[in-house]
């Protein structure tokens, strides 16, 4: 029994002696080689595939500094053999691995087929993003080939928000752009800024890397997060540092399995469109931009207006305003993206890019009940009787001491701290420090204490104002006449001095005192006062100063016959 079992063995170890090439040959044959083999009838194709390429071809950026033919409309894609698209990845300069196979070739006809009018507006894009891709990449000494990345992932919209809340270029999820540091709120969201978010994805991808050591499994993780990888690899089994994306194939989701095909097709779209009778792109112009910080709330509509500038070409150049505002503050400061040859047209009209309509973009910082609000629309402004020709006159009250006249200016629609400064000559910085605010902004009809030097000795003449109907107990002041010139005050004061004119007086108004209470104090008459002060009704004010005109002949005569008649 021992002989036919030892005769059994022998027979069987001679056959596999005999014909190990054969068995090699089988071994090999039924082996699956997953990155050149694999197939999958399941693809699923990325949200940034539905995006509206239609509009995008439309928008500001590609109609201004694009241009572009309708090849990809008129001629469709040419049917390229496997042979020659698996030797055109290979000759791609890339340092990733970029093996081809039928999942790689089904995205790479959806981008060549389908979506054509796609490609075109990724190449025309690309003139401008992928710099920025290409030096954030660079400062990290990552693969340049990453820079395809937000190809696949927004379709190169900074806008693109996915159905998770993923936003931006790079689509991050908030939680993870906060907690790289992002600022993410209603007015602000750096996932949308190209430069920063650029940053931020280069950093990733790198510790992505670091923790893989492989960069198909890196870029997976980045689409999925490390824990479905890690996931995946513990369910594939075997050596964790010897698995890459291929080995774990088919323990990832549908969604993950196609993220590295995808990229590896959009690797191989944007170097060879021509081959698949996709126009090219050409820049009409180029689009050279720079910087500045500003640390002021500044509106897109402000820069616009001064500057000339597009409101829509600032919205491209910087998405991450969502609102169109710039928060801008003493302690934080934001990056303005702009045209190189608008950044010194911005550092020369600040002060008028924050000045202009300054009241409609305010924001208020504290507010009583019963305030109106900062900007009043023509269906909230009271309408007021008014001489059409007092409009150009600023609604004030005045008092004058020492050769300085104190006036009370009501702010009125469309006017700003710099008009207002300009109109009674002195600086914004000036009326700031008087009424003690905090910011340039100031709103319709708020009262601003402010003071203006006047010609030693010379009289003040004030008008009623007819812009504002006055409240009850209250009087508006405004000066009579636009600012006269020296040459104007020299005649009068020299006409005055020849018709020996008394010298006039005034009167500071103090409370629960009335026309008459003052007529009968300085013993002029009601009319007289009025007369003097262009006044058009008994209405005061304490506080506000009138102008005490000389006693008259006749009333002085009557009150000196009257004394010595008592006597």
């Amino acid at each position: 029994m021992k002989n036919h079992i030892y005769h059994f063995l022998l027979l069987c170890a001679a056959a596999t002696a005999t014909f190990p090439t054969a068995l090699q040959a089988q071994k090999k044959a039924t082996v699956l080689d997953v990155k050149t083999d694999i197939t999958d009838n399941n693809i699923v194709y990325p949200e940034s595939f539905e995006a509206d390429t239609r509009k995008m071809l439309e928008g500001w950026y590609m109609k201004n500094y694009m241009a572009t033919d309708d090849r990809y409309l008129r001629e469709s894609d040419t049917r390229n053999d496997d042979k020659t698209m698996r030797e055109r990845l290979a000759k791609l300069p890339t340092v990733i691995e970029l093996p081809y196979n039928q999942v790689v070739r089904s995205y790479i006809d959806r981008y060549t087929q389908k979506g054509r009018e796609q490609v075109t507006v990724l190449l025309g894009l690309s003139h401008y993003y992928l710099p920025i891709f290409e030096q954030a990449l660079e400062e990290r000494g990552l693969p340049l080939e990453l820079k395809y990345l937000p190809v696949i992932e927004s379709g190169l919209d900074p806008n693109a928000v996915s159905k998770h809340g993923a936003a931006g270029l790079w689509q991050f999820m908030i939680a993870t752009a906060k907690g790289m540091g992002l600022e993410v709120n209603s007015l602000v969201d750096e996932r949308r800024d190209p430069y920063l978010s650029s940053k931020m994805a280069a950093k990733y991808l790198s510790d992505l890397y670091a923790t893989y050591g492989d960069w198909s499994l890196a870029i997976a993780a980045y689409n999925c997060g490390p824990g479905a990888i890690n996931k995946a690899i513990r369910r594939a089994g075997g050596d964790p540092k010897k698995h890459d994306f291929w080995s774990i194939y088919n323990y990832l989701t549908p969604e993950t399995r196609g993220y590295v095909p995808m990229f590896i097709a959009a690797n191989y779209v944007m170097n060879y469109y021509p081959q698949h009778n996709i126009s090219p792109v050409i820049p009409t112009k180029p689009l050279v931009t720079d910087t500045l910080q500003i640390s002021d709330r500044v509106h897109f509509n402000q820069i616009s207006a001064i500057l000339d500038i597009p409101v829509d070409e600032l919205r491209v150049l910087n998405p991450q305003f969502r609102a169109d505002i710039i928060p801008g503050s003493a302690e934080r400061s934001y990056t303005l993206v702009l045209p190189s040859q608008q950044v010194h047209a911005y550092l020369m009209s600040e002060d008028a890019i924050k000045a202009y309509e300054a009241e409609k973009y305010v924001r208020r910082e504290t507010v009583e009940p019963g305030d109106a609000p900062l900007v009043a629309s023509a269906e909230t402004t009271p309408a007021v009787d008014s001489d059409p020709e007092d409009n150009a006159l600023p609604v004030a009250s005045a008092s004058s001491s020492k050769g300085v006249r104190t006036v009370t200016h009501k702010v009125k629609p469309g006017e700003s701290l710099a008009s207002i400064a300009e109109t009674y000559s002195v600086t914004p910085e000036q009326i700031k420090s008087w009424n003690s605010l905090r910011r340039n902004a100031v709103r319709t009809g708020q009262l601003l204490r402010i003071n203006t030097a006047t010609a030693e000795g010379e009289a003040e003449t004030l008008i009623a104002d007819a812009n504002v109907a006055p409240t009850r107990g209250e009087q508006s002041w405004q000066p009579a006449t636009p600012a006269a010139s020296s040459r104007k005050s020299t005649a009068s004061k020299s006409k005055s001095a020849k018709a020996k004119t008394p010298a006039t007086t005034s009167h500071k108004i103090k409370n629960g005192e009335s026309l008459s209470s003052i007529s009968k104090k300085y013993g002029v008459s009601i009319a007289e006062l009025k007369k003097a002060n262009g006044m058009k009704n008994d209405n005061l004010r304490a506080g506000n100063t009138l102008k005490i005109p000389a006693k008259s002949t006749k009333s002085s005569s009557k009150k000196s016959s009257k004394k010595r008649r008592r006597r």
